[in-house]
């Protein structure tokens, strides 16, 4: 029994058969886990992320996906090399954190939080300043559920000839994209998304000759991922520290019930109608989404205030007992509160929650 269905962007509801996976222990250096699901998946992984396999290839590593930011961010920019983030949110921002520390040089190109990264702006910082080496930026940034232009930001930083570095840590596994086809040279996620997997690690899609060139460039030992896809190429799937074993088997589980679904593309399609169900559903209550219905993602979902003085704690609560969590709000410009669209959650789910959020109306927004 599911005591509530999380509404987050992840870690996020999983199917009772993802949860069953983690009953079993296993041993890191066992041939059945390493060949068999470690091997296996970083193939699958890459066969999602695009059709020209031979191009590219995954690494897994330890720990949440800005660790895999970090990583990438780490050991793709050298010495002489110059980045330009461009963020309209949180985790843009973190980018931008993660190069302070690292001492890289690096420009950040800041947007509203409410308005797309604007492909002309990037186009024309990219025209006046050529010593630019690579680019990266957030596809959804879930500060808001904003979904930033993927292909056409893609374009600019390709034709410019820019290293590109995409974190797609709420999308990839959700909306459809070839990183190939979008000349994409790391690209970002975790297990704990649209993949539907558990929180423990994080994985990369990178071009091969791209993280050839990260050899000897890391400023850590952990997060050192060339050493890491070295081992595991050299190793058959082996990891070089321990590696969470339980949730990288039911990660594999969670990618068969990806392609048992009908792949990125049915996925996407159910995310979209959660989001359908919802927005149609608490419009119908009387609240205001954040964004304009054309940059929205279907990954997460931002709603205002319905009035000065909502009570969002005794709300969420409410909600809780109700059998659905959902988030708090992450912008300063507004008071909002964030309902995810993702995990194993279905739009009957949502019809569901609008019903409850219609029985709550009177108590916490109704004057």
């Amino acid at each position: 029994m599911k005591p509530y269905l999380l509404l987050t962007p992840g870690p996020l509801t999983t199917s009772e058969t993802v949860k069953e996976t983690m009953m079993t222990d296993w041993c890191t250096w066992d041939e059945d886990y390493n060949l068999h699901i470690v091997e296996s998946l970083r193939k699958e992984l890459v066969g999602i992320a695009t059709r020209n396999t031979e191009e590219y290839t995954s690494v897994l590593l330890q720990g949440s996906g800005t660790y895999c930011v970090e990583a990438v961010i780490g050991a793709a920019i050298g010495k002489n090399d110059k980045l330009l983030i461009c963020s309209n949110g949180a985790y843009g921002d973190r980018m931008g954190n993660i190069a302070e520390y690292y001492h890289i040089d690096y420009e950040l190109l800041a947007f509203d939080e409410t308005e797309q990264v604007s492909v002309d702006y990037v186009d024309d910082y990219l025209s006046n300043n050529s010593d630019v080496t690579h680019v990266a930026f957030v596809h959804c940034e879930t500060t808001t559920g904003i979904l930033n232009p993927l292909k056409e930001l893609a374009h600019v930083v390709k034709m410019h000839g820019k290293k590109l570095i995409v974190d797609a840590m709420s999308s990839f596994g959700g909306i459809p994209m070839d990183v190939s086809e979008l000349g994409i040279d790391f690209l970002i996620s975790s297990a704990n998304k649209c993949i539907q997997g558990v929180p423990g690690f994080g994985f990369i899609i990178a071009r091969r000759s791209e993280l050839v060139r990260c050899k000897g460039v890391a400023r850590s030992l952990s997060l050192d991922i060339y050493d890491q896809w070295e081992t595991m190429e050299k190793g058959h799937g082996k990891w070089r520290f321990t590696s969470p074993t339980h949730v990288v088997r039911a990660f594999k589980q969670a990618l068969t019930e990806l392609i048992e679904e009908g792949g990125v593309e049915a996925r996407h399609r159910r995310y979209c109608e959660n989001h359908r169900v919802l927005v149609e559903g608490m419009r119908s209550l009387g609240f205001v989404t954040l964004l304009d219905d054309a940059i929205q993602s279907p990954i997460i979902t931002s709603f205002l205030y319905p009035k000065t003085g909502f009570d969002f704690k005794a709300f969420y609560t409410a909600l809780k007992s109700k059998g659905f969590v959902i988030y708090p709000g992450k912008i300063s410009k507004a008071d909002t509160f964030r309902i995810g669209n993702i995990g194993d959650v279905h739009p009957e789910d949502f019809a569901r929650l609008v019903e409850v959020v219609r029985e709550l109306s009177t108590k916490f927004f109704i004057h």
